[in-house]
C-alpha cells in the first residue's frame, strides 16, 4: 500500500471517528411516568388564539404520560419571566421545563443582549433546581422568511441543552395555521405539541 493511500485511509478513519463522537446532540434523562413538565412562556404557551384546551401544553399532556403544566402568561417579556420563574419552579417542582420566551422582547424592540442574558439566567435557575430544560426558538417578527434569532442557538450551544427552532417559524409562516399575525390556531398549536413531543422522544426524555 502506497503512502498516499495510507494517508487517505487514515483521514477517512479519523473523519468517521469525529462523526461518531459528535452524536445526535444533547440528550435528556428519561422522565418518570409521574414527572411534571412545566411549559413556561408567554402567549404562545398560554394558547392565545385558541381555547385553553387547545394550547400546546394541553395537547402535549394528552400525548404523554407525564403531567404538563401550562405556565404561559400573555404579553410577558424575558424580564417578567425571569422574575416569575423561581415561584413557578417552587410551586410545581418540575422534572423538565420547556422554555419559550423572547417574542415580546422582539415585538417591543427591547435590547437583544438583555433578552439573551435573561434567558441564560432562567436556564441556570432551572438547572440549579435539578430540572432538565428544553429551549424553543421564537421567530423574529417582520421577516419574509421567518427564523429564530441567533441568540437562541448560542444559548443552546453554551448550555448544551436540546433546542427546537423550526416548528414555530414554520407554523407562523403558514396562514392556515394562524389565528392572527403572530399566534397559531388550534391546529397550529397541535402541530407545535407534536414537534415538542418528537424532540422529547429524540432526546430520550420519553418513549
Amino acid at each position: 500500500m502506497t503512502l498516499p493511500v495510507r494517508r487517505r485511509l487514515l483521514g477517512i478513519g479519523l473523519g468517521l471517528l469525529l462523526l461518531a463522537g459528535c452524536g445526535g446532540g444533547p440528550e435528556l434523562a428519561e422522565l418518570a411516568s409521574d414527572a411534571t413538565i412545566l411549559a413556561f412562556g408567554d402567549s404562545l404557551t398560554a394558547g392565545t388564539g385558541a381555547k385553553r384546551t387547545d394550547a400546546y401544553p394541553a395537547v402535549l399532556d394528552t400525548l404523554l404520560s407525564q403531567n404538563v403544566v401550562n405556565a404561559g402568561v400573555p404579553g410577558e417579556t424575558t424580564a417578567g419571566g425571569l422574575a416569575r420563574l423561581p415561584d413557578a419552579l417552587a410551586a410545581h417542582r418540575p422534572a423538565l421545563v420547556i422554555l419559550c420566551l423572547g417574542g415580546n422582547d422582539m415585538l417591543r424592540k427591547l435590547d437583544r443582549g438583555k433578552a439573551k442574558a435573561n434567558l441564560a439566567a432562567m436556564i441556570r435557575l432551572v438547572q440549579e433546581s435539578g430540572a432538565q430544560i428544553v429551549l424553543l426558538g421564537i421567530p423574529e417578527p417582520g421577516l419574509l422568511l421567518l427564523s429564530a434569532p441567533a441568540f437562541y442557538t448560542e444559548l443552546a450551544d453554551e448550555f448544551g441543552i436540546p433546542f427546537e427552532d423550526e416548528a414555530l417559524p414554520r407554523i407562523i409562516s403558514d396562514r392556515s395555521l394562524k389565528s392572527d399575525p403572530i399566534h397559531p390556531n388550534a391546529e397550529g398549536y397541535r402541530q407545535l405539541a407534536e414537534e415538542v413531543r418528537a424532540l422529547l422522544v429524540a432526546t430520550g426524555a420519553v418513549e
